[in-house]
């Protein structure tokens, strides 16, 4: 069994995949504080509208802020599924240490 989960495969694939979670977690941080001013950008244009209220329709139902939080959609899925493979390899090193302490306290009972 602990020849099937190698530790330092999973470590490479954290170390290997450390900037591109980075990323992607950072571009999640910046599309979502993005959003706002969009909305901000968006609420300007409307300057023929009266009330708050009307130019923040118009900025949530802007096709622009749509395809924005279309974006944000897709930057958050691959920051779940990076950090999800991360999460899974950590797993695989606690499971091999788990094997390794009880294959050790097994060659111990039998001395």
């Amino acid at each position: 069994m602990t020849e099937q989960i190698s530790p330092f495969k999973a470590l490479d694939f954290i170390r290997d995949n450390a900037q591109a979670y980075a990323t992607a977690k950072a571009n999640v941080v910046y599309m979502m504080e993005y959003r706002k001013s969009l909305k901000a950008i968006l609420m300007q244009e409307a300057t023929d509208l009266k009330t708050e209220s009307a130019k923040e329709t118009y900025a949530y139902a802007n096709q622009s802020y749509i395809d924005h939080l279309k974006a944000i959609q897709e930057a958050v899925g691959e920051a779940e599924r990076l950090r999800w493979l991360m999460v899974g390899a950590e797993a695989r090193i606690e499971v091999w240490r788990s094997l390794e302490s009880s294959a050790r306290m097994e060659i111990k009972g039998a001395q």
